[in-house]
């Protein structure tokens, strides 16, 4: 259900009720907890879009930088092994580079071992984006499970990992998008 401005989303419950007037197969339970993700996941990628935006770096960039740090130092990829990792074409990943480089995020120099391959890495500046990044969504992470104990987040831990891995056992491809959003 896309939401029009200045109109408020339905809640959940009369989102679930809509579906079982339009559709009577529905399982109300497992409706309510898909939707409750999609809701939550939709959020929570707003508010990391605002909090990456006031550092003057988009989701898209945010990704790159994520992608080169959990490479490991020295925090070097190719533009392809990128382009995989993040589902997108290899012209939608130089277009991205491209602006990243001009920032100063990332440099981008010729493999000495092949001179045909370009090699991407994380600069000072970029390192240094991505760690104020990981503070502000610390924060925010944070203040999302606060009402939660301890045992309720190893719990919920637990159930959202073993969905995620039935997910990509069933869709192992399905981690990129299904078009590019830049």
């Amino acid at each position: 259900m896309a939401e029009t401005p200045g109109v408020p989303e339905p809640t959940l419950d009369e989102q679930i009720a809509a579906y079982q007037r339009e559709f009577q197969d529905l399982d109300p339970q497992v409706e309510q907890i898909v939707s409750a993700l999609s809701r939550l996941n939709r959020r929570m990628n707003v508010a990391y879009g605002r909090q990456t935006a006031d550092l003057g770096i988009s989701n898209a960039e945010w990704e790159v930088l994520k992608a080169l740090v959990l490479s490991g130092a020295p925090y070097r990829m190719g533009p392809s092994d990128l382009a995989k990792r993040l589902g997108l074409t290899p012209a939608a990943m130089t277009h991205r580079i491209d602006r990243m480089h001009a920032q100063g995020l990332v440099t981008r120099e010729r493999d000495e071992t092949n001179r045909v391959r370009v090699i991407v890495e994380l600069t000072a500046e970029g390192r240094e984006k991505w760690l104020e990044a990981m503070r502000l969504a610390t924060v925010f992470e944070e203040e999302l499970l606060q009402d939660l104990s301890a045992e309720e987040r190893n719990t919920l831990g637990d159930v959202l990992t073993r969905l995620l891995r039935r997910v990509e056992h069933a869709q192992p491809d399905a981690g990129g998008r299904l078009s590019d959003l830049d």
